[in-house]
């Protein structure tokens, strides 16, 4: 028997926020508990460090660049490739989506639907009420007397109980409890802790600022970040003082603890109707969050760990591995083939991932699957709209080296992941290092061509 699989994504968090994974001053009892039980990927590694090409990426299976969406506020979606989600209900499947999608901008607009496999279909683009219609959440909110406007600017916040996190829980029980005659396929996909850093004030009031870690900085970041700052980010490089950054770090925790607390409640609906022993669990997010590091905040044309490393972890407590860390190199492109292959589906030619089931279920070592990840930042200028920086930038990372390239601006990074682990020391103008990175440049020239570039149609004749 197919198992049914909950996907729960949530929206820009870091790898790093995990409490069984390292993290001492978070709480995220729910998600340790998955650690306990089945698979983390400690160095799951998203494609491009902002949504829509990210989200693009692991539904269509293909790096950003080769699916055609490599950017935020996209008119619309290729019609080619199919989404795996499509796949998945073609074989068989019911399938139901939850909250964000944005494969497709979703500004002054409902996000269109596209050919996507969903038969259960709750959208919220984001925790306001910008849409006249099509908003689920906006309307479940107003249907309890709510205004979430008027939420959003109080002293209190948007209260846990009309908190978008809840309503998608809410909506998620509604999936789990209805009559299945198939295997499902529920994709819940909840805004926070995206910025604004905004959580009820019942849960900011659980993280002290005194008591954060604070950001990874140093003043030389100040200077490197000035050197880049014709790349394009969301802000200047400031010290964490300048911009709270032990106050964003507690409210950020705060958001990732109702997202746990929120998440045991959909848990539970699965015990209490007996899915949980065939149902699959897998947990992730689409990009990180700089949240102060390197003087910066939010998301933008980089590729620090805090920004493209992720939450990855999958349980199934009789079926696959249990207590599993595993710190192979793996991108959002093998959970997209992972889903795939659990489903009972085959994984297409053009699919660009590769499953990670030999690892969950100890067919194969947890130590490695691919030599190397790779990540991308598009953003041409449009002349149809005042947006888009012209930034093209992209990433190629092994076990021990990363190297980004910004295109066209004669710029670059180089770090020593082993000795510098936080990306402090560049060594892009190091001459001790040159050789390496003229190594590293080829390797990541190459990857980029062979992985994204597409030829065209179907070779009939010699000429």
């Amino acid at each position: 028997m197919r198992p049914n699989i909950l996907w729960y994504c949530t929206d820009q968090q870091r790898f790093d926020t995990i409490g069984a994974l390292g993290n001492p001053y978070v709480r995220t009892p729910v998600v340790d508990q998955l650690v306990a039980d089945g698979v983390a990927f400690t160095h799951a590694h998203c494609q491009s460090p902002i949504c829509t090409p990210s989200r693009a990426s692991f539904m269509s299976g293909m790096y950003p660049s080769r699916v055609h969406n490599t950017r935020n506020g996209n008119e619309s979606f290729p019609r080619w490739p199919p989404l795996i989600t499509k796949l998945i209900a073609k074989s068989g499947y019911e399938c139901g989506m939850i909250g964000k999608f944005h494969l497709q901008s979703a500004g002054y607009r409902t996000e269109p639907r596209l050919d996507d496999g969903f038969s259960f279909w709750k959208f919220s683009h984001a925790p306001r009420d910008d849409w006249d219609e099509g908003h689920d959440y906006a309307e479940w909110v107003r249907e309890q007397g709510g205004d979430l406007d008027a939420m959003r600017e109080s002293d209190d916040r948007v209260p846990a109980e009309c908190h978008q996190t809840t309503w998608a829980s809410e909506r998620a029980i509604q999936f789990i409890k209805q009559p299945h005659d198939q295997p499902w396929l529920l994709n819940v996909n909840v805004y926070d802790p995206h910025p604004p850093f905004i959580p009820p004030k019942a849960y900011a009031d659980q993280f002290d600022p005194n008591e954060m870690p604070g950001p990874h900085f140093r003043d030389s970041d100040l200077e490197q970040q000035a050197k880049l700052k014709a790349i394009d980010f969301q802000g200047t490089s400031r010290r964490p003082k300048e911009f709270d950054a032990k106050g964003e770090q507690a409210r950020y925790f705060a958001m990732i603890k109702q997202v746990d607390d929120q998440f045991t409640r959909i848990l539970d609906a699965l015990d209490a109707t007996g899915q949980r022993e065939n149902t699959v669990i897998l947990f992730t997010s689409d990009h990180g969050e700089m949240m102060g590091d390197h003087g910066l905040i939010q998301k933008g044309c980089r590729f620090y760990e805090g920004l493209i490393r992720v939450p990855l972890i999958f349980s199934w407590p009789g079926q696959i591995q249990q207590g599993v860390r595993s710190d192979a190199l793996v991108e959002l492109l093998d959970m997209s083939a992972t889903i795939l292959d659990l489903a009972g589906v085959e994984v297409q030619d053009y699919h660009q991932g590769q499953s990670l089931l030999p690892i969950l279920q100890g067919d194969t070592s947890p130590d490695h699957l691919r030599d190397a990840v790779r990540c991308e930042y598009f953003d041409a200028l449009d002349p149809y709209f005042t947006g888009g920086t012209g930034t093209f930038a992209t990433m190629y990372r092994d076990r021990r080296y990363k190297l980004s390239v910004y295109h066209g601006y004669s710029l670059g990074e180089l770090y020593d992941l082993q000795e510098d682990p936080w990306e402090f020391n560049d060594l892009w103008d190091d001459p001790a290092h040159e050789q390496l990175k003229h190594e590293l440049i080829y390797k990541s020239f190459d990857s980029h061509v062979l992985l994204t570039t597409d030829v065209g149609s179907q070779r009939i004749a010699p000429m």
